[in-house]
């Protein structure tokens, strides 16, 4: 029964992935502008090349168990959840593809109203929850009821919770979390994020926000992100009239700055 939704579920991302694939190509042969054509060819290489991996891995655990019924028990469940796990990883790519793509090629179709960044916070850390516990993570959200801006919700909570999960994956165990937001006299709200994790190498901060982007390091291909968490942050910040910036803290950590506009 699980082998049957798991390929049920590749079946639908299939026909997802033809579609986005297309639509990539379809924009890149009608645009006469060589540099951005360029860059639509690399962006639909990336997703090939960034699709490949879950795909592979779900295809060989899949073979496995249908290959070997007489595989122990044990290792079956092993195989299965290391098959889900990189279904949702396959699932958390193409969500994060549309929405770059709806950012970057169809923001007259975002729509915008009323949102209490509070609000939309909690939602963020209560959704993450079982991985913050999990994790041992404490956070300290200081932000104040009251605060709102005029947007975009799906875009705004991916500034948040692509933030906090980016905290989760690479953080590491027992790290602390805070959030605060300041008025600005411009207009716009100035938000700090930061955790106390490990931090990024000075070579590759300004590096982070590059779309597909990956330090370099030893990390379990099941963990692993679409390497577009960042860089939807950045364009949803812009996006919004904003600026974004990363450095490392002392002794350790990271800190996010960046501004939303209020309208």
């Amino acid at each position: 029964m699980v082998l049957l939704i798991i390929i049920l579920f590749l079946a639908a991302v299939a026909l997802v992935v033809i579609f986005l694939s297309r639509r990539f190509s379809d924009d890149a042969r009608k645009d006469t502008d060589k540099k951005l054509r360029s860059q639509k060819k690399l962006m639909t290489n990336n997703i090939a090349h960034e699709l490949r991996t879950p795909v592979t891995s779900i295809r060989g655990y899949l073979e496995t168990l249908m290959d070997n019924p007489s595989l122990p028990e044990e290792k079956r469940v092993l195989f299965t959840q290391r098959a889900y796990l990189q279904a949702l990883r396959l699932s958390d790519l193409i969500r994060d593809i549309s929405l770059v793509t709806k950012i970057e090629d169809a923001p007259e179709m975002i729509t915008k109203a009323h949102i209490g960044i509070r609000k939309i916070t909690e939602e963020v850390f209560d959704e993450l929850g079982a991985a913050i516990k999990e994790k041992k993570i404490s956070v300290d959200n200081q932000i104040q009821e009251g605060v709102s801006i005029k947007g975009n919700y799906t875009l705004v909570y991916s500034i948040f919770r692509n933030l906090v999960e980016n905290s989760i994956r690479y953080g590491g165990e027992g790290i602390s979390i805070h959030l605060e937001c300041k008025d600005s006299a411009d207009g716009k709200l100035n938000f700090i994020y930061s955790d106390t994790g490990s931090g990024v190498p000075e070579e590759y901060l300004d590096k982070i926000f590059t779309r597909f982007y990956r330090i370099p390091q030893k990390e379990s291909p099941d963990t692993e992100g679409s390497g577009l968490g960042l860089s939807i942050v950045r364009n949803a910040v812009i996006f919004r009239g904003g600026s974004i910036s990363a450095s490392n803290l002392k002794p350790q950590g990271l800190e996010f700055r960046f501004t939303l506009s209020r309208i």
